[in-house]
C-alpha cells in the first residue's frame, strides 16, 4: 500500500496535493490543527483510504508524538509513504530588532524543526523496516535571497534547504531507495499571501509589489502548484537532495 502524509492539509497547497493524491488511490494521511471535510468527501468518492490527525506543529512535544505514532502505523503495511512538509508560517513580519521573541520560536518550530523532526522520523522507520521513503519539503524563493521585514521566514527556508540537501547527500551515499527533495511552489494565492499583504511597509519594504501579484493576476491557484508537486514525487527521476522550483516544472 501506498501512503502520503501532508503536514498542513487543511487549506492551501496542502489540502490541493492532499486531493491529487486521493484521485491517485493514494492513503492520505493529513496532519493539521483543523481537519478539512472535503479530504473525507473525496476519499469516499475515491475510493481512496483516508485518515485525519490533529496537530499543533508548533509543539514540538506533539511534533514527537503524533509523528511516531503515524510512522508505527504506516510501516506496518506500507511499501512507500511520501511525506510532503507542506505546513508553514510567515510571521515575524518585521524588521530586525523590533522582532517578537515569541513568533521568531513559533516560525523556527514550524518552518524548520518540525519538518527534520519528522524526516528523520520517516527515514529511521524506513532504514529499520524497509519501508521506501519519499520526502518533499516545501521551501520558498526567499530562502535565496534576503527579504526586508522576513528575516526568520528567509533564514528557516534556507535552513530546510540545506538540511535538504545534506540529507539527500547522505541517502544517496548509503544507498538508501529513499529520497528527499525541496519543493519551491512559487507565489500562489493562498492564506499566507493575505497575511504578507496585511502587513505594513515599514515592516515589509516589498509591500506594494506584493499587492500587486494579487491585483494583477500573478498568483497561482494552489491547485495548479499541486498538480506539479505531485506529478514531480510520483516520478521516477527525483534527484536526492535537489531543490525543484515550480517555474522549472510547469
Amino acid at each position: 500500500m501506498k501512503y502520503a502524509v501532508i503536514t498542513g492539509a487543511s487549506r492551501g497547497l496542502g489540502a490541493s496535493a492532499a486531493k491529487r493524491l486521493i484521485s491517485e488511490g493514494i492513503h492520505v494521511i493529513s496532519v493539521a490543527r483543523n481537519e478539512n471535510s472535503d479530504l473525507k468527501q473525496a476519499a469516499d468518492k475515491a475510493g481512496s483510504g483516508y485518515m485525519h490527525f490533529s496537530c499543533d506543529l508548533a509543539s514540538a512535544e506533539q511534533v514527537q508524538s503524533v509523528f511516531t505514532e503515524i510512522a508505527e502505523a504506516v510501516s506496518k503495511d506500507a511499501e512507500l509513504v511520501y511525506v510532503i512538509n507542506n505546513a508553514g508560517v510567515i510571521e515575524p513580519i518585521e524588521v530586525a530588532g523590533e522582532i517578537d521573541p515569541a513568533l521568531v520560536q513559533n516560525n523556527v518550530q514550524v518552518n524548520l524543526s518540525a519538518p527534520v523532526i519528522i524526516s528523520n522520523l520517516f527515514l529511521q522507520k524506513a532504514r529499520e523496516t524497509g519501508l521506501k521513503a519519499i520526502i518533499a519539503n516545501v521551501t520558498s524563493g526567499a530562502a535565496e535571497r534576503p527579504i526586508h521585514g522576513w528575516s526568520i521566514y528567509c533564514s528557516t527556508k534556507a535552513a530546510v534547504n540545506m538540511f535538504t540537501m545534506t540529507a539527500g547527500l547522505e541517502l544517496a551515499g548509503n544507498g538508501s531507495s529513499s529520497k528527499i527533495i525541496a519543493f519551491s511552489p512559487g507565489i500562489m494565492d493562498t492564506d499566507m499571501q493575505a497575511t504578507i499583504r496585511s502587513s505594513n511597509e515599514e515592516a515589509f519594504a516589498e509591500l506594494e509589489t506584493f499587492k500587486k501579484y494579487k491585483e494583477g493576476g500573478s498568483l497561482r491557484s494552489p491547485d495548479t502548484v499541486a498538480g506539479a508537486l505531485v506529478k514531480l514525487i510520483l516520478g521516477t527521476n527525483l534527484e536526492n537532495g535537489k531543490i525543484y522550483k515550480v517555474n522549472d516544472l510547469l
